[in-house]
């Protein structure tokens, strides 16, 4: 199976891993509670991608990979947060919950973002043209795969109770599959631009725990829910990126930052975990 086939089958069972844990329970609570994740969702979209903009010019980035960058700080949540946010002691329903609305909601954003990104970093006239037909068939299967998660977790109960844990690690395997396929077939970019590419994903994964928690600790949200808007906002969908940078873009070194991301962020995250439950004993 081509690198190409495989990434929407790999979105696909990330995503219905993620309707699997989800019920229209966790949705009515979001909304009756909707302060953290409204300030989680507005983190997400808003503040990230300048963060995301500030870190490129600094590491001063070849075009391609800066777009790869912008790219990778508009994704939404990825669906290992949840998992994070329980080791943490977080709200794992408002990840579940926030991980789905901004799945949606970057049908919007995520575009709007790239296209920028393109027209500054590459030029007016030098875009790499975002085809319209790709982009709906990428989030098409990622929101198709969470609804029909969803509906059997709803008529099959019991059958998706038992399934979430080994789907969960499924789609876990499936992220490393993917990232080390885009390393392997970017090899040369991947050595070229490690050092600056690696560095800047340490700290962007490190600048999105911080702000992740930080920001609604602020606004006096309880600590568990900022335990789990700092794992939604630290922990990008990297799937959907590198699909994106492939399918759509056509720019497989597009892909790397999201890829090389995949690869970091879990030291950055492992040690939040550790310190949010320690925090929590």
């Amino acid at each position: 199976m081509s690198f190409s086939i495989f990434l929407p089958v790999a979105l696909a069972l990330v995503m219905f891993g993620l309707g699997l844990t989800l019920t229209g329970a966790d949705l009515r609570r979001v909304a009756r509670s909707p302060k953290a994740a409204a300030i989680t969702l507005a983190c997400q979209m808003l503040v990230l991608p300048v963060v995301g903009f500030g870190l490129v010019l600094l590491f001063d980035l070849p075009a391609e990979l800066a777009v790869g960058a912008m790219l990778l700080a508009a994704s939404p949540g990825g669906s290992s947060a949840s998992l994070f946010s329980h080791l943490a002691g977080g709200d794992v329903a408002l990840n579940i919950a926030v991980t789905a609305l901004n799945s949606v909601l970057a049908l919007i954003t995520l575009p709007i973002v790239v296209d920028l990104s393109m027209t500054y970093f590459l030029g007016s006239g030098k875009e790499i043209g975002i085809q319209a037909d790709k982009l709906a068939q990428v989030f098409a299967g990622v929101l198709v795969p969470v609804g029909l998660g969803m509906w059997v977790r709803h008529r099959y109960s019991g059958w998706a109770q038992r399934m979430a844990g080994p789907v969960k690690v499924a789609a876990i395997v499936v992220l490393f599959v993917v990232v080390t396929t885009a390393v392997v077939t970017q090899w040369t970019v991947f050595v070229a631009h490690l050092g600056g590419v690696g560095l800047l994903a340490l700290l962007f994964c490190v600048c999105c725990l911080v702000i992740g928690y930080l920001v609604p600790r602020a606004f006096r949200v309880a600590r568990e829910q900022a335990i789990a808007s700092a794992m939604e906002i630290g922990i990008h969908n990297g799937v959907l990126a590198i699909a994106v940078a492939v399918s759509v873009l056509g720019s497989p070194t597009m892909a790397i930052p999201a890829a090389v991301y995949g690869i970091v962020m879990n030291f950055p995250t492992a040690v939040a975990a550790w310190l949010f439950g320690r925090g929590r004993r």
